[in-house]
């Protein structure tokens, strides 16, 4: 859902965006941390906070981080 606000922010479009794996953080919504596959060997880790169900706001990209690979763990940043 959040696919073409990083491709925005990027400045172009991606063929390959796979969510591999994610964790959650509980605060006024939810925080997901999610590693992106965007290409055969390349990740992004992206931050992606949903607000309370009340507030009827989709999820927003808060923060990515480009560069990493398959092995970086997915931390808080």
């Amino acid at each position: 859902q959040v696919k073409s606000q990083f491709e925005s922010r990027q400045n172009r479009a991606y063929e390959t965006f796979k969510a591999i794996v994610y964790r959650t953080q509980v605060v006024a919504g939810i925080n997901y941390f999610i590693k992106v596959q965007d290409s055969d060997a390349s990740f992004v880790h992206l931050r992606v906070f949903e607000g309370l169900p009340h507030e009827n706001q989709g999820p927003s990209l808060v923060s990515f981080q480009t560069g990493k690979t398959r092995d970086d763990p997915l931390t808080y940043f």
